[in-house]
């Protein structure tokens, strides 16, 4: 069975973790058929006028997933976010971010997984700012009920198809009483209505986050807005290893796309260091979403091999320079096929 998937390599570390994650799922008898596409500064650097080319959005419609290496997006100035664009364009409303922690991979905690869901076209984020004069800038944040109660249902159901027992909300509804009023009421709603067997909490974010680093594992599903979650989930990830050990994706009615959720590190670029793992596990998520929307089966026994491989590696200490081992992008690559059942 030949699977198809647009593949967005990225930029800086992208090419070489893509490159080393393609070897992996290869080996482990995925075959997919890669329809190769870029953004961002790869883009450009290949003769693209824009950032976000028509044609990589459409070939995502097209194959209806993809797999992204990081995209750079200059601070302060220069082109706007494409992993932003990239959303919007698709409609990709809900951002996940599993977080759990790995034998193998010693940090403060233990036993953490947890899983982030994210709004993930609205709040500040959507991008309207303004120079009232100069000197003076204003940022619209922007919630809608349409969309605030989508994510909910999004995050019940994730919730209830995973069997996890609880969600809870992080929310600033003490000061923004309208905005993050809105979405609490909405989750709140939700909640009620469809899913009364899900226990339900609602936390402001600042007492949140100090619950969070005092014992994550009280968490399960974690719903957020859009600038909470993209700030929180990068908190959550420093819990067990850092951003090298967060996959994530981005999923709308009909579209996905799953990254990592790093930088695009180009002061590593092209040194054959950088850890293909976030990249790796992102993939393992792209198969088990083929297994449970394409009735791919075999998808999701690929999945399992790939997770048990990398498990396997990071308990045996084949592990990269990030995580104190010492293993470049390719080794990291060979020593999970070596792994592979």
């Amino acid at each position: 069975m030949t699977r198809h998937a647009v593949l967005i390599p990225g930029d800086g570390i992208g090419p070489e973790v893509s490159r080393a994650v393609l070897r992996i799922v290869d080996a482990a008898g995925a075959k997919f058929e890669w329809n190769e596409h870029h953004a961002g500064l790869g883009a450009v650097e290949r003769g693209a006028k824009e950032t976000l080319p028509a044609a990589t959005i459409d070939a995502i419609r097209a194959c209806g997933i993809a797999l992204k290496g990081p995209c750079t997006t200059p601070v302060g100035d220069g082109f706007a976010s494409v992993n932003v664009a990239l959303r919007k364009k698709l409609n990709l409303f809900a951002a996940v971010r599993p977080v759990r922690s790995l034998d193998g991979v010693k940090t403060r905690f233990d036993g953490v997984d947890l899983v982030i869901v994210r709004e993930n076209t609205e709040g500040l984020y959507a991008g309207i700012e303004n120079e009232i004069t100069k000197g003076v800038v204003t940022s619209l944040k922007v919630a809608t009920e349409p969309a605030c109660r989508r994510i909910a249902e999004f995050a019940f159901t994730y919730a209830t198809a995973r069997d996890r027992p609880k969600v809870s909300v992080f929310h600033k509804a003490n000061i923004m009483k309208l905005t993050d009023g809105l979405f609490i009421r909405c989750a709140r709603e939700v909640r009620d209505a469809k899913f009364p067997q899900i226990e339900y909490e609602e936390l402001i974010i600042d007492a949140a986050c100090m619950r969070l680093v005092q014992d994550p594992t009280r968490f399960e599903v974690i719903l957020m807005e859009n600038l909470y979650g993209d700030v929180v989930s990068d908190l959550c990830a420093g819990l067990v290893g850092g951003l090298g050990v967060a996959p994530g994706a981005n999923y709308g009615d009909t579209d996905a796309v799953f990254e990592a959720v790093h930088g695009s590190a180009p002061d590593i670029a092209g040194k054959g260091v950088a850890n293909p793992l976030s990249l790796l596990m992102s993939a393992v998520m792209l198969l088990n979403h083929l297994a449970a929307t394409r009735a791919d089966a075999e998808a999701g026994t690929i999945a399992t091999r790939i997770r048990e491989a990398y498990n396997r590696a990071l308990i045996d200490g084949r592990k990269t320079r990030d995580l104190g081992g010492e293993l470049g992008t390719e080794q990291f690559a060979d020593a999970v096929i070596e792994r592979l059942k």
